[in-house]
């Protein structure tokens, strides 16, 4: 199981300057993301996290820390299986 820094780290490693990120700030604001800026970002998480995001899974996702929360959710729920 990973750490939770780790997880973070990297995610952050495939965002914008991290100065702009908080955990409270808005993800689609700061990213400045369209529809398809959330392809791009999905493929990313999969290929760097080995695993299948669903769709209706980012519909609560709307701050960093939402998608910190997510990610490293998902990492490790894989890792236990």
């Amino acid at each position: 199981m990973k750490k939770n820094e780790e997880i973070i780290g990297k995610i952050n490693e495939f965002l914008i300057d991290a100065s702009k990120i908080t955990p409270g700030a808005n993800l689609r604001e700061v990213l400045e993301l369209d529809s398809l800026d959330y392809i791009d970002l999905v493929v990313v998480i999969e290929n760097n996290f080995s695993f299948k995001v669903k769709p209706e899974d980012f519909v609560s996702i709307s701050t960093f820390q939402d998608f910190y929360d997510y990610i490293i959710s998902q990492v490790n729920s894989k890792a236990l299986v």
